[in-house]
């Protein structure tokens, strides 16, 4: 079969499964049950309860976990991508620092939002980026989700708040760096796998745009 044709049946069924998943993750972002808080809405008040915290509550927000997984495509684009998406942890643990410590920035969960939206874009264009527009991208939203991932974990006594930072810290770090190989390995020239990256944005944006609607007009 000539490579464009079985790209162009590659695309369709990727998809369908890509609406699919789109819009199931906007039912599921704008869920009571994807509360973002492992432990229930409670304090974290051992080290244990602390770690535990820190590797659920990133997954247990759709809206986190869409960012997570495009920052490890968007990092496979770059010989220097397990870089970038060690940036993004660090300004998210950064992010969560400030929220820790009191530091207000406004409208943070639309700023998340917006920055899950953003990370798709620019995957679901798949054209060549600046590693540094890409990098500045990954700092800012990783700085934004850490901020609103702080919420759960602020007031905390040290035990538990350092558990927290290290829970949050492996994680994020294993999923995006996880991704990142993954795409890296199944990479070849052929026309489907591009459609299947570019759905995955197309998908991170579906998430992000649900999560921004629920911030918008609350209770959708």
């Amino acid at each position: 079969m000539d490579v464009r044709l079985e790209g162009y049946f590659a695309m369709s069924r990727w998809s369908v499964i890509g609406l699919r998943a789109a819009a199931l993750a906007g039912v599921l972002v704008s869920s009571p049950a994807f509360a973002h808080h492992l432990m229930g809405g409670k304090m974290p008040s051992t080290f244990g309860a602390g770690v535990l915290s820190g590797l659920g509550h990133p997954i247990l927000g759709l809206d986190h976990l869409a960012a997570i997984v495009a920052v490890g495509c968007l990092a496979a684009a770059f010989p220097s991508g397990a870089l970038l998406a060690i940036g993004f942890v660090v300004a998210m643990l950064v992010g969560v620092s400030l929220h820790v410590a009191e530091m207000n920035i406004p409208a943070s969960e639309a700023l998340v939002a917006l920055s899950v939206i953003a990370l798709g874009a620019v995957l679901a264009l798949r054209r060549t980026q600046s590693p540094v527009l890409v990098g500045g991208l990954l700092l800012a939203a990783g700085l934004f989700h850490g901020y609103a991932l702080g919420e759960s974990i602020a007031g905390a006594e040290p035990t538990p708040l350092y558990a927290y930072f290290i829970g949050l810290a492996i994680i994020q770090s294993a999923i995006a760096l996880g991704v990142m190989t993954a795409v890296k390995a199944l990479a070849h020239p052929r026309a489907g796998e591009l459609a299947t990256v570019r759905l995955i944005g197309a998908g991170v944006v579906g998430v992000g745009c649900a999560a921004l609607m629920a911030q918008i007009v609350p209770g959708v």
